[in-house]
């Protein structure tokens, strides 16, 4: 890859002009990194500290002299998000993740959100990663509960994980749903610094593990989770992304075993050490084996990993439009996979080749969340990473057959983004105006931060940036007592319709704190529509698509433009968004074409009957399109 001139930067917003007493020139651009290469111990090293991929950068503080990233609120302005967790009752669980002090990496990345309709009733219900302690590994104390909330249908929730069994009581990190097994009832996948588990749902309001049966449990430390149907043969595959290799009996520190001190220090001070210096843990792709089990075929089909990234989100979806899911795989401190399907049982590695291994300046990134959607009515999906403090945040635009090119600088995002160290993101119509906005919720992984100048914080705010029809996007300010001035230690987000009214409401999990939940309030009246998709068989081919459609896109037309939207088992960071695509339709009273491709290669015409409403779509119920 070529390499890159420094970034002219723009100047900030107004809207956070306001907020800032004064913003110092940010420095300039250092040279091309290339991949950090790994040495005899499968470690991975650069010459740069901490887990940015660029310098420090200079300190941003608001006019009240608070870090930007847990200030500059606004007295009025619109109300979007207002904070609803006390009101929903999940304000009564706790995430718990090792000590306060994060001496260890394990104890501060944190853990995912599921939105997931386990009971069938229609409304989604949510599911909560927690993490573990040191005591409790060692019995000495209960250990930390996963949480699932029951939706009661009048904006409350009822933990029921303890009925339903799954509490997962292990080190949690990552959640995956889907129906793996095409029985109509969706399934819950854990990743886990330890043995994995698939919950398999009973059809009675409870789950059964079993992931040793299945054989994907795995052992060490599992990241980001995802299933498709990558060789088309109808059944659900899993993917499942692994992290660091993290010995509790080999704890990691500077100058121990190899591990040099700057991979234990962030801007001169003594941190948790890596990622950057520990050994890589390998990906793994199972195969569908269509009996309730799985098939490792990582290294056949050429996705395992063998440089040994620190991978976190993954997710499956078709970046080529050509009919078949790739795979997608952000990795922390090391270059992005772009796994090309090839439709034989393999995949080609394009991620250099289509521009998404590096950010725009040629650097490795730590990537933590990835967001997918088609922002400016390509009928394209774009990417969005979330990355670490001192670095802007990486938008690969789709040009078209997986070559992406990175414009964050171009819409506006990447400057304001720069001090925030970010999480869980998603493409969020909040305004039902037909054109994705980007959310993204943020946290420091040092709590050091608190007690050095530096201009950011371990607890921040969430970022709203308002998309302004495809060309530019501007940030939202946070309104004081609104859910957008929360400073949170927030790492895993999911994004859903929760109260089945049109609006999309967001779900945070949040570092040893209970969850939020952001209700979406927007004062808006633009209509929509939303999808729930059930999967069948094409008759031409006879190719059965799964049950639950992951895989399918969807092509709304309304108002004059067409959108797409697509059902993945995966997003974010470590989480599952809503699998229900949603359409806003701003101020157009009739949809004029509903168009889906199912993963069968199916293509189908359907009418809607009206807006404002959900409905299902069952393939083979509607009229070949033409």
């Amino acid at each position: 890859m070529s390499h890159f001139p420094p970034k002219a930067l723009p100047p900030l917003p107004a809207v956070l002009l306001s907020a800032l007493l004064a913003v110092q020139p940010v420095m300039s651009q250092q040279s091309q990194q290339s991949a950090a290469p790994a040495d005899k111990n499968g470690a991975h090293s650069s010459g740069m500290s901490g887990t940015a991929s660029g310098p420090p950068r200079a300190a941003q503080y608001d006019a009240e002299k608070r870090p930007i990233t847990a200030g500059g609120f606004v007295k009025t302005g619109p109300i979007l998000f207002m904070d609803d967790s006390e009101k929903a009752g999940l304000t009564k669980w706790t995430h718990k993740m090792g000590t306060p002090e994060k001496q260890y990496i394990v104890e501060t990345n944190g853990s995912g959100i599921g939105l997931i309709d386990y009971d069938n009733d229609g409304w989604l219900d949510i599911y909560v990663v927690n993490g573990a302690t040191w005591n409790s590994l060692d019995g000495k104390e209960t250990p930390p509960h996963a949480a699932l909330f029951h939706n009661n249908h009048d904006g409350t929730f009822t933990d029921v994980a303890a009925q339903a069994g799954v509490t997962n009581d292990r080190w949690g990190y990552g959640v995956s749903i889907a129906d793996y097994d095409n029985d109509g009832w969706p399934d819950i996948y854990v990743t886990n610094w330890g043995k994995n588990r698939l919950y398999h749902n009973n059809h009675d309001g409870t789950f059964t593990d079993v992931a040793e049966k299945a054989g994907v449990t795995l052992g060490n430390w599992s990241t980001g989770a995802t299933w498709g149907d990558y060789d088309g043969d109808g059944r659900l595959d899993l993917f499942v992304a692994g992290y660091v290799h993290f010995d509790r009996d080999n704890l990691p520190a500077g100058g121990k075993d190899g591990v040099p001190n700057i991979y234990c220090t962030f801007r001169g001070v003594a941190v948790n050490c890596g990622p950057r210096g520990l050994k890589g843990e390998p990906d793994h792709l199972f195969h569908n084996n269509g009996d309730g089990t799985f098939t490792d075929v990582s290294d056949k089909a050429g996705v395992a990993d063998k440089p040994g990234y620190y991978g976190l989100t993954a997710i499956f979806a078709d970046i080529n439009d050509d009919g078949k899911p790739d795979l997608i795989v952000g990795d922390d401190s090391t270059p992005n996979y772009l796994y090309i399907n090839k439709g034989d049982g393999t995949f080609e590695d394009d991620s250099y080749a289509s521009g998404y291994a590096l950010n725009d300046a040629g650097r490795e990134t730590a990537t933590m969340g990835i967001a997918l959607g088609d922002f400016d009515h390509s009928g394209r999906l774009a990417i969005f990473n979330d990355t670490f403090s001192d670095d802007y945040k990486p938008f690969y635009r789709n040009e078209g057959d997986a070559n992406l090119t990175d414009i964050s600088y171009e819409l506006g995002i990447a400057e304001t983004s720069v001090p925030f160290l970010s999480w869980g993101n998603a493409f969020i119509d909040y305004d039902n105006s037909g054109w994705p906005s980007i959310l993204m919720v943020d946290g420091h992984v040092y709590p050091q931060v608190d007690q050095n100048p530096w201009g950011t914080s371990w607890a921040q705010r969430p970022m709203l940036f308002h998309n302004e029809q495809g060309k530019k996007f501007s940030p939202v300010p946070a309104v004081e007592g609104t859910g957008l001035a929360d400073v949170l230690a927030a790492r895993g987000m999911a994004m859903g319709d929760l109260f089945n009214d049109g609006k999309l409401d967001v779900v945070i999990n949040v570092q040893d704190h209970h969850p939020v939940l952001l209700r979406n309030v927007s004062p808006d009246h633009n209509h929509w529509i939303e999808f729930k998709l059930v999967g069948g068989k094409d008759t031409t081919t006879g190719r059965q698509s799964p049950r639950d459609a992951t895989g399918a896109k969807v092509f709304v037309t309304a108002g004059g433009f067409t959108q797409r939207g697509d059902v993945m088992s995966s997003g974010s960071y470590l989480s599952t968004n809503d699998p229900r695509p949603h359409f806003g339709l701003g101020q157009a009273t009739a949809v004029d074409s509903i168009e889906v491709r199912w993963p069968s290669g199916n293509v189908e015409k359907f009418t809607a009957p009206g807006v404002d409403r959900i409905l299902t779509l069952t393939e083979g119920t509607g009229t070949a399109a033409k």
